[in-house]
């Protein structure tokens, strides 16, 4: 019988098959909330490494910043280790393609945990960094905050208060929510330009429409993303369980050019 939670048994809103490897990383998201703005594709794409073609809805391009707290975080056949396999941890995100897969790209991923930030690093050739990160439950609702302590970083600080409005529901297939959220992949680039792909996967994002208030968000801002002075579209997800693969090379997928889709 499938399991409710184990990701394996939910496979048919993929949009390409699961890797034939056996995955490597197992963790849990919790409490997650999408605050997405849509940002000019030019001033997006310019900030995107040589390589990654931007992936825009209907012409603009959409940046994300997305708080939650993850645990279970282990490798495979490992047990979680109380302490090191749970922790907040917030990223600012974009969106792009490879070929015919798209996927995410980050501009930052904070974690309040320094051993999951070098491995991160070194392994993944993702920009995390170190911060000082708080995540409590007020009744249905979140209180969050970060601050950056990474040292030679860009300052980055968010501190704010979100929460479900809504019931939960699947985003339908061909919208602007479901494009947002139901990304199977994602893109890093290491430090001589070259571009991986890591894939993952999850059940369809068990998403409720959301509320927020930030008093401190500067984390787009690091990154050069000035954020709109309209209010972002708000997803929460309580709970989600994730799989991940070991990031591969790109060959022949498009590397050296820089475009829109």
């Amino acid at each position: 019988m499938p399991s409710p939670t184990n990701p394996l048994h939910h496979t048919e809103h993929r949009p390409w098959p699961l890797p034939a490897q056996p995955w490597v990383m197992a963790q849990v998201w919790h409490d997650l909330l999408f605050a997405h703005w849509p940002i000019p594709a030019a001033e997006m794409a310019a900030l995107l490494p040589p390589g990654l073609t931007l992936d825009t809805w209907e012409g603009e391009a959409w940046v994300g910043v997305v708080p939650f707290r993850m645990s279970g975080v282990r490798p495979r056949f490992v047990p979680a280790v109380p302490g090191l396999s749970a922790f907040p941890e917030l990223n600012v995100r974009t969106y792009v393609r490879v070929g015919d897969k798209p996927g995410v790209c980050f501009f930052s991923l904070d974690a309040a945990n320094a051993i999951a930030v070098a491995v991160a690093r070194a392994l993944f050739h993702l920009p995390y960094f170190r911060a000082e990160m708080g995540c409590e439950a007020e009744g249905e609702a979140i209180r969050y905050a970060s601050k950056r302590t990474h040292s030679g970083a860009p300052p980055a600080e968010l501190r704010g208060r979100y929460g479900p409005i809504g019931p939960v529901y699947q985003a339908a297939p061909g919208t602007l929510e479901a494009w947002l959220t139901e990304r199977y992949c994602l893109y890093s680039v290491d430090g001589r330009g070259r571009i991986y792909r890591g894939e993952i996967h999850h059940r369809a994002w068990p998403l409720q429409k959301a509320e927020a208030t930030f008093e401190r968000n500067s984390v787009a801002q690091a990154a050069g993303i000035g954020l709109p002075a309209v209010p972002p579209l708000l997803h929460f997800a309580r709970r989600l369980d994730v799989v991940a693969w070991a990031i591969q090379p790109v060959e022949g997928e498009g590397e050296g050019r820089r475009r829109f889709s």
